[in-house]
């Protein structure tokens, strides 16, 4: 009996999928934080000592607002395995020499050899010349290839927006030379 996926299922698990990336970014970000302030915990209160107030009251930290889009995934300086993870890319993709790595919904990360063969195809419509361009640009614009027999819904459009340049960079040289 052949197992096919209906579009509301299929839906489903492309969304349960953007969901465990997002919330897998999400979680590496704040363990990171709070690794680097172990003294100062979000919503924290100090005591204050001022003409003002008792000796013993208690004040709210004042810390401005930040919205969850504000905070970038990965900076680059991490060690790759952890740029990997913490970018999410760990959910959906293999990756050769990144063990946490061994997602199942994207495809597997070889473009040492996967590269060249995917700027010649002629479903390829972006503006890539090179392997490392065309790793930043599926990283940025998903949809310029969508590797047949995946779906072009899972992966994140907003990468852009939470990866910065250093990020980029360093991830395109470590999967530009991949070929297991």
């Amino acid at each position: 009996m052949k197992k096919t996926n209906s579009p509301k299922s299929s839906g489903s698990r492309e969304t349960f999928l953007i969901f465990m990336v997002v919330g897998c970014g999400i979680m590496a970000t704040l363990s990171i934080n709070l690794l680097n302030h172990p003294t100062s915990v979000p919503g924290e209160a100090e005591m204050v000592d001022s003409p003002n107030h008792q000796k013993n009251d208690i004040v709210p930290d004042k810390a401005p607002s930040v919205a969850l889009n504000d905070v970038p995934l990965a900076t680059g300086t991490e060690p790759l395995d952890k740029l990997f993870v913490q970018s999410g890319c760990a959910v959906c993709h293999t990756i050769p020499g990144i063990s946490p790595a061994r997602g199942r919904e994207g495809p597997r990360l070889v473009l040492g050899i996967n590269g060249p063969l995917r700027l010649t195809d002629p479903q390829y419509r972006g503006r890539a010349t090179t392997v490392r361009e065309y790793i930043q640009e599926s990283i940025l614009n998903p949809g310029a290839y969508v590797v047949p027999g995946y779906s072009d819904r899972v992966m994140p459009r907003w990468y852009g927006k939470r990866l910065n340049a250093l990020a980029l960079y360093r991830m395109g040289e470590y999967l530009a030379d991949l070929k297991d």
